[in-house]
């Protein structure tokens, strides 16, 4: 194959990134969500716009591409979205792969990736194990729908007098219209809709009510890492949007690596693998 695509993908957006053989990048390309669990044909054009994008009216029959999308562990994806992509080979992967693939290339190490979800994973040896990214019904804790979600619901229990009323608390309230308003833009609201309720708590981080939905979302970044901790001690990476919070307030508790690369970098590594 005459040129390596790697994509990320999921509820935020799409990024893609085009190669020759020897890693030199030839073309980018940036678009919309790509939810898969939710929304297969609209990931699927988004998918594909962005990857035309990079491509720039290239073949996508010469093309190897390895795609590392959220969800693609619980949604089938890696089975069925395949044969529907134009590309010479592709590989689908769950983005934890690519992100540790472009945190760590090689090395041994934890990757804690925080975005509009959450995955925590841990290489050793080449083996990548994986825990959480059950997506966001069940799931991802600690990340931006997760802590919008809480954040929400524990404003909503300011107005019951069961949790006590902030500044943030009230300041939502009139922002929404009220607690009837909250409710209402719960039922149709998306896993990015839910992380940009975190984004105003992060905002006013040091109100009581964002500090303590911080807490509990650091609570459960501690138990995942200590879960895939080894007694040798790996070094942890922080990274997606959400990564540099919790590598803040976690600083000293275990050794912190930068990250190498993004989960991009990850996804085009592994395309060119694939050659």
């Amino acid at each position: 194959m005459a040129f390596f695509l790697g994509l990320d993908g999921g509820g935020t957006g799409c990024r893609a990134v085009l190669a020759d053989a020897e890693g030199r990048v030839l073309g980018r390309g940036e678009g919309g969500p790509a939810n898969i669990m939710s929304d297969r044909e609209g990931a699927l054009a988004a998918i594909m716009a962005t990857a035309e994008q990079a491509l720039a009216g290239r073949d996508p029959a010469e093309v190897t591409a390895c795609l590392g999308l959220a969800g693609a562990n619980i949604s089938g994806a890696r089975n069925w979205l395949g044969p529907m992509l134009p590309f010479g080979r592709v590989r689908v992967v769950h983005d934890a792969v690519t992100a540790v693939a472009g945190a760590l290339g090689a090395a041994d190490g934890i990757v804690v990736a925080i975005g509009t979800g959450s995955v925590f994973s841990r290489q050793i040896g080449g083996e990548v194990t994986s825990i959480g990214g059950w997506g966001p019904i069940l799931g991802d804790e600690a990340s931006g729908a997760w802590i919008g979600k809480l954040f929400l619901a524990e404003v909503l229990r300011s107005v019951d007098g069961l949790a006590p009323k902030t500044a943030l608390n009230d300041l939502t309230l009139e922002r929404f219209g009220g607690a009837q308003a909250i409710v209402a833009f719960a039922r149709t609201a998306t896993g990015a809709d839910f992380a940009r309720e975190a984004r105003q708590l992060l905002e006013h981080a040091a109100d009581p009510a964002a500090e303590a939905v911080l807490e509990a979302a650091t609570t459960h970044v501690v138990a995942a890492i200590d879960r895939l901790q080894t007694e040798k001690g790996l070094p942890v990476t922080f990274t997606g949007g959400l990564g540099p919070i919790f590598a803040d307030r976690l600083f000293g508790r275990w050794d912190q690596r930068p990250a190498r690369g993004n989960p991009l970098d990850g996804a085009l590594r592994l395309a060119l693998e694939m050659g």
